[in-house]
Parts: structure tokens; sequence; C-alpha cells
């Protein structure tokens, strides 16, 4: 009865997870008619120097890309329309138009140079799961620019564009595995090691080149008697004449290569992470799964039926209109106070220099307070913070605000393509509807800002429809919900070094006569333009405040400014460059009652040579539909490099009930898909009702733990071809040391908001136990002398929280019948297993009975965890162990050969 129980309750949650993985990627405008996939958007970042052969290449690339992919696709798709993001500062062309909605953070591909000369190697961020979409495909200039590099990658436009698109449109993984690149196989009975690849079909051989200056030998590999696999530094060399037509996300360099591997080419043996992402099926199975194709039929044709058209969009100064509600019901909860001191400091800390901005308020009617101004000193920002609202009164007309908004541009430009309106309401409208289509057609950018639990439901659809940004503040006054949501609409121009970096956002109530105490760290990438900024919400007055930098000069109450406009708000510009290391701060709430006190510091970037470490925040997905679980993303990088060893705190506030804190790893287990990749992931399912949620992310570096990493899902880098039997190595991948990446970094502070989510159907009497546990991805088998030893990750009760109650283990000779048939499969005893907390390391060794082991003996394993409500995980990553005792290693070419020959009694010896 328990299993008839267990397997229901499956199906039912791998329903559940289809509906998951299919979040919309934010950004992304890329739409698909009747094959052709359009508003592409490749974005040029406006640190490189005007090039237009950078242009004339990414035509030629995309170009023959679209004839690649359509044959490749079996005449399915193709690419119609692209635009080009030009940097503003590349002089302007009679066909470059204006951008509308497009912009460099949104982009699809972008072409940016690496950090720390890492090389060129193509890659696309992958975030999600077998079949989610990526965030963009990121090609270097000299990648574009330099043809040596073709006998590395291939083409770009019939191999790598394809490649990589795959990745981004389809989630779909590589089939080479840099990590594991070998394995045992056994065909006919005979083991042997291969490479891993797809498909199998690939000849080649096994390599090693060992080089003194410029003279280099290579040889035959050797086996490592530890791993019982090639040795470290072995390399697989494909032949370059080929016969497999398969496969695209292996080799796609190869001559030979123009299709995905199907169900009849895949390598399900591979220990790659196309396999254990995607359940061991093949790439062409995921694409055909995927809504692009449910939703198209090929194409009887021989070649694209359109040539792929471009559009030139160059970018200008950046225009905002800040559009604020002031009608009658922000009186309420100190909302006009606090909607003061965080529009305050988007004015004099956040909006960059060489902005326009202009103000707008609203309530039955709307006013312009401000016309568009340019930041060109610390004046225009003083100014601009006396036309902010500090009285509220009347009722609520959003669409009278936004087109008041858009007159307030049009006195600058003629049009409001790529201008960007920050719309704050907390009431609801019920005319809103009336603007939305004049909203979507006027290329301008709208970002909301939902205040309180009674913003209009509708708001989030004019983000939807221009690609703004949607945040949710609680009334909730220890959240700095509006002070983040402001500090998080930074230009998406892809120009860091002017944008405002959130180091510290940090409130709570603080009784009479107490301290609040804490430390924020300015690491070596920012320093300019600080500031500290402590706001309180009671007391004219200010707290005792006493800052300390890291060389112990001190900053006390009198050192802070408080503006005669904004008597609750007390700031601290540090000059010059800020001293680097830990400020300690004391604050002391010296009024009659508790109140509470805040701490935001921002800062920008110390030098235009030194990317600063970033942090991006946000959901798997902007509206949920309860039971279905989300995941929180946050991704740390400096320049385009994964941060490792960071400590990264979300915390999610609901519309009603406390908020929720977790700790997000990058582990490779449970939510998080690749480890030690800079993504840091965790599961969200402790749901308090319908409505919005907002997220915020903490992040904290510290100098013992901190690195920087490597990208996954990458072109392969071909180390070289077999001509005619002639070797022909390329030059060996730029590395970056581990000294150089380790010495980067030091310790740092992030602040992020990652944006609100709308949770939908989750019911009014309470949660039942809806999750499993969650899938565990990392399983690992070896032989251990006659037993087998297994370590995985555990997973939760709840998908990656909590403890499961115990495990199934299954063991077959048949890897696809272990993933087929589970439940068919031998049992391994797991009586004496008893699971951990998710995110602790499990082992567990044990001797399999009724197997003969013997050399080439490979058996399979599998796992799934059950919780103590009965409800049971995915089955596990499926893994190998084999037992492999490799050929005696043949003796070196230079040394002489033997032959032995019997004649009659005689004996005779040869030396070659």
């Amino acid at each position: 009865m328990t299993k008839i129980v267990e397997k229901g309750t499956m199906r039912v949650f791998k329903s559940l997870v289809l509906l998951f993985l299919v979040p919309v990627v934010r950004g992304s405008m890329v739409q698909l008619k009747n094959g052709g996939y359009e508003d592409i958007v490749i974005a040029i970042n406006p640190e490189l120097p005007e090039d237009h052969n950078i242009i004339r290449n990414i035509k030629d690339m995309v170009k023959e890309a679209s004839t690649y992919l359509f044959n490749a696709t079996k005449q399915r798709f193709f690419f119609k329309a692209v635009k080009i993001i030009i940097p503003q500062h590349w002089l302007p062309k009679s066909e470059y138009l204006s951008v509308k909605t497009e912009s460099y953070d949104k982009a699809d591909v972008i072409v940016a140079n690496p950090y720390l000369k890492y090389g060129d190697d193509p890659y696309t961020l992958q975030y999600g799961g077998c079949g989610e979409k990526g965030r963009y495909i990121h090609f270097t200039p000299d990648f574009l620019l330099n043809d040596t590099l073709y006998n590395i990658y291939g083409s770009r436009g019939t191999k790598v564009f394809v490649h990589e698109w795959a990745h981004l449109r389809w989630g779909v993984f590589d089939e080479y595995n840099n990590d594991a690149p070998f394995y045992v196989s056994v065909n006919s009975g005979k083991a042997s090691v291969e490479a891993t690849r797809c498909s199998a079909d690939i000849t080649g051989k096994y390599i090693v080149q060992s080089c003194t200056g410029n003279n280099c030998m290579t040889r035959e590999c050797d086996y490592d008697q530890q791993t019982k696999l090639y040795e470290a530094g072995c390399k697989f060399v494909p032949e370059k004449t080929q016969n497999a037509p398969a496969s695209i996300m292996y080799m796609q360099s190869l001559p030979s290569v123009v299709e995905f591997c199907d169900q009849s080419t895949h390598n399900e043996k591979a220990t790659n992470l196309q396999n254990k992402m995607c359940n061991y099926h093949s790439t062409w199975e995921v694409i055909m799964n995927s809504t692009d194709f449910s939703n198209t039929s090929p194409i009887n044709s021989a070649s694209p039926p359109f040539e792929t058209s471009f559009s030139l969009l160059q970018t200008k100064d950046r225009a905002v209109c800040l559009v604020l509600d002031v009608s009658g019901s922000m009186a309420g909860y100190n909302r006009i106070k606090h909607l003061y001191q965080a529009a305050e400091i988007f004015l004099l800390q956040i909006i960059e220099m060489g902005s326009w901005v202009g103000i707008v308020t609203f309530e039955s009617t709307a006013q312009i307070t401000s016309n568009l101004r340019q930041i060109v000193s610390e004046n225009v920002r003083q100014d601009l913070i006396k036309y902010l609202p500090k009285s509220a009164g009347g009722g609520t007309n959003i669409c009278a605000g936004v087109r008041k908004g858009f007159e307030v541009i049009k006195q600058k430009y003629s049009n409001l393509d790529g201008s960007e309106i920050v719309l704050l309401t907390d009431g609801e409208d019920s005319g809103m509807s009336i603007c939305l289509k004049e909203v979507e057609d006027s290329g301008s950018i709208i970002h909301t800002i939902a205040l309180g639990p009674s913003a209009a439901p509708e708001l989030e659809q004019f983000s939807d429809m221009t690609g703004g940004l949607k945040f949710y503040a609680t009334d909730t006054v220890d959240s700095n919900g509006l002070q983040d949501a402001f500090s998080g609409i930074s230009s998406g121009s892809g120009n860091i070094s002017e944008q405002s970096i959130q180091l510290e956002s940090t409130a709570q109530s603080v009784a009479v006569k107490q301290w609040m105490n804490g430390t924020v760290t300015v690491d070596s990438t920012v320093g300019k333009d600080t500031f500290f900024v402590v706001t309180w919400d009671r007391s004219t007055s200010p707290p005792d405040i006493l800052l300390r930098d890291p060389k112990g000069k001190e900053y006390r109450t009198s050192n802070f400014t408080v503006s005669d406009l904004n008597l609750r708000t007390a700031r601290l510009n540090i000059a010059g460059t800020a001293e680097v290391g830990d400020w300690l701060y004391w604050i002391q709430n010296n009024h009659t009652v508790s109140q509470v006190i805040s701490m935001i510091v921002t800062s920008r970037p110390a030098s235009l040579a030194v990317p600063p470490v970033t942090v991006k925040a946000h959901m798997n997905k902007d509206t949920n539909n309860f039971p279905n679980p989300m995941v929180i993303y946050a991704e740390v990088s400096q320049g385009f490099l994964p941060v490792l060893g960071a400590t990264v705190m979300a915390t999610v506030e609901p519309q009603t009930g406390s908020a929720v804190e977790l700790r997000l790893l990058d582990d490779g287990s449970g939510a998080d898909i690749t480890k030690n990749d800079g993504i840091y992931s965790k599961y969200f399912t402790t749901f308090k009702g319908n409505g919005r949620y907002n997220l915020k992310v903490h992040i904290q570096g510290r100098n013992q733990t901190v690195r920087l990493g490597r990208r996954q899902s990458r072109a392969l880098y071909v180390p070289g071809y077999i001509e005619n039997g002639e070797i022909k190595i390329n030059a060996p991948r730029p590395e970056v040391s581990d000294d150089e990446i380790q010495a980067k970094l030091g310790s740092f502070n992030r602040v992020a908001t990652g944006g609100s989510f709308v949770v939908k159907n989750v019911p009014s009497g309470g949660i039942i136990d809806v999750f499993p546990p969650c899938k565990i991805t990392d399983l690992e088998a070896q032989f251990e002398e006659d037993k087998i030893h297994l370590s995985w990750t555990a997973p939760g009760n709840d998908l990656d929280e909590g403890q499961a109650d115990r495990y199934i283990i299954k063991m077959s000779e048949s890897l696809l019948d272990l993933r087929n048939t589970f439940e068919d499969a031998t049992s391994v005893n797991t009586s004496s297993l008893i699971p951990k907390p998710a995110g602790t390391k499990e082992s567990f060794q044990f001797k399999p009975e009724n197997v003969t082991i013997e050399n080439g003996t490979i058996i399979y394993f599998a796992i799934r965890a059950i919780d103590n409500a009965s409800l049971t995980s995915e089955v596990s990553n499926v893994v190998q162990a084999a037992l492999f005792v490799p050929p005696k290693e043949s003796l070196p070419d230079t040394l002489p050969t033997e032959v032995i020959t019997k004649i009659g009694d005689c004996v005779l010896l040869f030396i070659f």
C-alpha cells in the first residue's frame, strides 16, 4: 500500500516539477514566430573601444549560424531578426536607432573583455536545470575578431554560436567534462577507458604532450594506478576527418559534426553534465521537449525562408522620471516620510553622474514638481531633493502620473525610447487598464515599486510589458524595503564603473539607551563616493553615532549631515577613496522610547581597471502557483569570474507574517545545479499566504575563504587534431593560476535586492506537507577492494530543507534499467543508514551480495530519499562503480623492443 502512495505522490510531484522547469528568463525579449527567432539582443560592452569589425563579424556569425541551426534542427528554427546595441561613446551614425526597452543588462548575448585575461572561451551563463533557459552568452572581442581561434573552437557561426544558443534557449549541457574526461566502458565483455564524449563514434588518440621551451614531445597516455583511468594531462585528440555527424554539444569544431546527439547516437555512459542534469536523455530529446519545438513545425525548404535582418541601436544619456504617489493613504504608516528617505538616497547616492532626472507626484491628478535636470554636480542633487513630496492627500490615478512622467521626458527628447519611469504607489486604481497599451507602445521602461498590502495588483503589468524591474516594500519598519528598492534601480547600461554598489542595509528596533553595533567591510574594488547613512523613525534629533575606520579614525554624530528637509536621516560622505578594511559602528538610541534605526552604506568602484564584486539576486520566476516550489538565486562575481566561498543569506519578506531567512549554497546539491560556479541557490517553500513577496540578500566574503572560480557551459577548447596520421596540437588553453585569483580578493560586504514576486493559490487553512526531499544530484560510487563506497549530499525533508526519514538505494548492471524501472532493481540493505540534515555529506559502504566481481565489472547505483510523510524524491543521478585493472604499461617507443621466438628447443632473443 505504501508503494502505491509513494508512486502516486511522485506522479503529482513530477507534474509540479515540469511546471517549475519553465520559468520566464528575466529580461530576454526573444520571440519565436513561424520558426524564426526575433528580437535577439546582442550588446557591446560600453568599455570597448569603437571597432566596426565587431559589428561586421557579429552579423557574419549570426547569418552563418542561421543556416547551420536550420539544418541541425531538421528545418525547424532559424535566426530572423537581431538587434545590436552600440555603446554611447561610439560616434553616432545615421543608421543607428535609439534603444527602446532593450538594454545591456537584459541582452541575450554580450560582447565584453574577459577579466584577468582569462582567455576567449565562449560560454553561456546557466542558472537552472535541464530544459531551463540560460541568462546570456558571453563572447570576447578577441573571439569575434581573431580568426586564428577557428582551429580551437571551430567556425564562429556554423559551430560556436549554435552550441551556445542550445545552452541559452533550450537548457542543454555540455557533453564533454574537463573534470571527468574519461570513464570505464565495457563492450562485448571487454573493459576499456574511453574519452567522455558524444557520440562515442568519434575516433581519436589518447596522448600526453610535454614541452621544454619550444621543443615538444608527444606520447601515448599511461594509466593512473590510483584512478585506474588515464594519467593527469592525458588528452583525447580527435581525427579531423570523421564519419560521425554528432554532436554539436561535444566537439562543435569537427567538420563532420552537423547535428545534436539523438536517441540513436547519444552516449548515456559518458560522465558529462548533459547525462547528469538531463537524466541521461540526449540533447535532441530535450530540444524536442521544449515549448519552442511544440509550437513550431518543420519548414519545407532547403534553407531558412528569411535572411537574418539586423537593427543597430545606440544608447543615450540616462533619463529617469520619478512618478510618486502622494494620495491620502501615503500619510499612513509614515509612508510619505519613508518615501522621502528612500528617494533622497536615490538622488544623492544612486543615480549616475550625467543622468537626467525629473519628478512627478500624483493623486487624483498629476503634477510636475521638477523638470528634467542633468546630474552634473552635487549641487544639482541637493537641489532635486527639495522637490520630493512631504505631504499626502487625495485619490489615486496611476495613469495620470505615468502620462505626466512621459510629458517630463518629452521636454528633452522627441520620443520616449530608452527612458525610464520609477513608479511608486500604495493604492488601488481601477482605471489602470486605460493606459496599458500606451505604456506598452511608449518605448519607455517602467520600474514599479508596490508599497504596502493594497498596491494595485495590476501594477506589475507595467514592468512586464516594458522590461522594467519590480519591487515590493512592506510597512514593516525594520525592513528597509523602500530604500533597498530605490538602491536597486541602477543603470542597465553595463557601465559598472559608474554604478552605485550597496555594501550594507540593515535596520533594527533599538530600546532606550541601547546600542546598534555592526561592521561594514570596504574592499579594494570599491571606496569612491562612499556614503554612510543612518536613519531613525521617531526622534527629530539624531541618535549618538560613532563610526571608526580601519586605521582608527573616528567620525561622530557631529561629522554627519542632517538636512533641514529630512530630519530623520544623517549622512556622511567619505572624502576621496574610503579606507580598505573593516569599518565599525556604534549607534545609541538616545530618544525617550524605542525606535527603529538603520544603517545603509553605498559606494562606487575604486578603479576603472578593476571590476568590483557584484551581486545579482532573483527568484526563478516572477509569479508562482502553490504548491510549486521556487528557487532563490544570488550570482556573486567579479568581472565575469564567479566568486566562491562567500556566505550568502537571503531574506524573503511576505505581505503578511514574519520574514524567512535562508542560507544559499554553491555546493552542487539541492537547488544548486553546479558546484563552485558563483551562483548560490536554495529552494523556497515557506509560503505565508497569497500576494507579493520581497527578496533581499546579504553577502559576506572573508579573506580566508573567498576565491575566484571558472565558468561552466563553454565551447570546448579543442587540444588539437590528427590530420593524415600527423598529430597537430593547439596552443595550451590560457589558465589563470590559483595564486593569482586568490590574491585578487579580500574581505567584502554586499547587499542586493532581488525584487518582488507574486504567489497564488496558497490554501487559507494552513499548508500540509507537499514537498518531498529534493533529488540527489551528486551521488558518487567507487570500488574499495570488494566493497562499494557511496557518497552524496543529504537532501532535506522539504526539498533541501530539514532532514529526510530514510533512503532507498538500488543497484543494477544496466544504467537505463535503473533509470527507467528503479523499483524493480536490486535493493541495497540500508537499515543502518540514518539520514543526516540537509547539506551534510553522507557516506555509506557495503559489500554487494550475489555479484561476481572481476575485472570489467560495472555496477550502477541510484538513490531516493523518503520523508516522514512518505513523500519520495526523484531518482538521483545514476553512477557507476567500475572494477578495471589496466593492462600493463607498454614500454616507451624510445627503448629497444624485445621479441622472443622459440624454434624447436632453441630460444632466440631479437633486440630491435
